[in-house]
């Protein structure tokens, strides 16, 4: 696998660098010291850095003569879990921690900043996005719909993440799909409560909810294809606060992911009418908050092959793998790859096998894989930009 001799004297500065974001977890668009700390590097290094895209987010720039300009972005943001690693530099703000790796995705960002700016080995312009606020807001496409693309323009952009469940140092990428679409469905049913002792003088709205739950499982396996990869979770069911009292309402809450388009809308359709006509049924009524949060991520062919050969090189071709499929996971970074031809691919850190998985209280991002990353990125970004002969 590739090494930069260079990176030898910056794996400390990205590990302590990773650390003290790890240690300092902010959600999304609050990601202020975040930002300050790595825009404060990043200008160090000579970069021209741009702040204020999507409230925290910044675009650092680097032009070194005349060609093209290629996109690199890492996430900041933590989430809102109760950390458990028992780390000395574990998450000093309860309630919050990062347990996607995105100190990591920061730190090797910058490591390859670092690099990118010492070898000035291109022609053209970098600009490397942190961007905010990635697992539950969009920031990528607040970023987009603040001109993130037109006052930096790239002619294509790149994205990775960590992936524990896959060999380390193995890169996973996919032409096509790679993530799916997420939306949210609310189901309020409402009935009318009474004594549980006198059923007949009520409209249960938890016996109506279940037969909804029920219900909302034959969509995929009656209404979608088979080859459409399709997931509906109830993820939440409320209603009621004691055996005897049949209560006014219930709420329902299901996760739903998939990658057409067309069956996209079909899902949305058929849990309307399923919530609907089944409350109709027990002569109830039910209502639906139906929210469409991010698309699916779909690479470019191009640059998915552009990906694939300079990983090969970088890493050997055994450590380079298709996806057979994608993964039902989502990524806001859908909306950059809407806006601009680029790739999104995962970087495999398990070494053990008992990794915990991403969003597990006990996650913890394998440092090791520091120095692979920032080497990868500026491999790729100087292959991209590769001076003229």
């Amino acid at each position: 696998m590739t090494r930069l001799p260079e990176l030898t004297n910056a794996v400390p500065e990205m590990i302590a660098m990773r650390r003290d974001l790890h240690a300092h977890p902010e959600l999304g668009l609050e990601e202020e010291r975040t930002s300050a700390v790595v825009a404060a590097q990043l200008e160090a290094l000579g970069y021209t850095v741009t702040r204020g895209l999507a409230r925290t987010g910044l675009v650092a720039t680097l032009t070194n003569g005349a060609g093209r300009s290629i996109g690199i972005r890492a996430d900041m943001d933590a989430l809102p879990i109760h950390e458990e690693t028992g780390r000395d530099y574990a998450s000093t703000i309860p309630g919050k921690m990062h347990a996607c790796g995105h100190d990591g995705h920061t730190a090797m960002l910058l490591g390859a900043a670092r690099m990118i700016a010492e070898r000035r080995n291109f022609e053209g312009t970098v600009h490397l996005i942190f961007q905010p606020a990635e697992e539950n807001v969009g920031g990528a496409k607040i970023m987009v719909e603040e001109g993130l693309f037109t006052r930096f323009p790239c002619d294509a952009v790149f994205a990775l993440h960590n992936e524990p469940g896959l060999p380390f140092g193995q890169f996973a990428l996919r032409d096509g799909p790679i993530m799916a679409a997420v939306d949210e469905a609310r189901i309020t049913v409402h009935g009318r409560g009474g004594h549980g002792a006198e059923p007949q003088e009520t409209a249960d709205p938890i016996v109506c909810g279940a037969s909804i739950v029920m219900a909302l499982q034959t969509i995929v396996s009656r209404n979608i294809d088979p080859q459409d990869p399709t997931v509906i979770t109830v993820g939440s069911f409320h209603g009621g606060s004691a055996s005897n009292i049949i209560p006014e309402r219930v709420e329902i809450v299901v996760g739903i992911r998939s990658f057409n388009p067309k069956v996209r809308d079909e899902l949305e359709r058929r849990i309307r009418l399923i919530a609907e006509a089944q409350a109709e049924s027990f002569g109830m009524r039910a209502t639906v908050d139906y929210e469409r949060s991010y698309d699916a991520t779909i690479n470019h062919t191009a640059e998915t092959d552009f990906l694939r050969g300079v990983a090969a090189r970088f890493a050997g071709a055994e450590n380079v793998v298709d996806l057979a499929r994608p993964y039902m996971g989502s990524e806001d970074f859908a909306y950059m790859l809407r806006a601009v031809p680029g790739s999104y691919f995962f970087l495999g850190s398990r070494v053990t096998g008992e990794e915990k998985p991403l969003h597990h209280p006990a996650y913890d991002f394998n440092d090791d894989l520091l120095p692979i990353g920032a080497a990868f990125w500026t491999e790729l970004a100087e292959t991209f930009l590769a001076r003229k002969a």
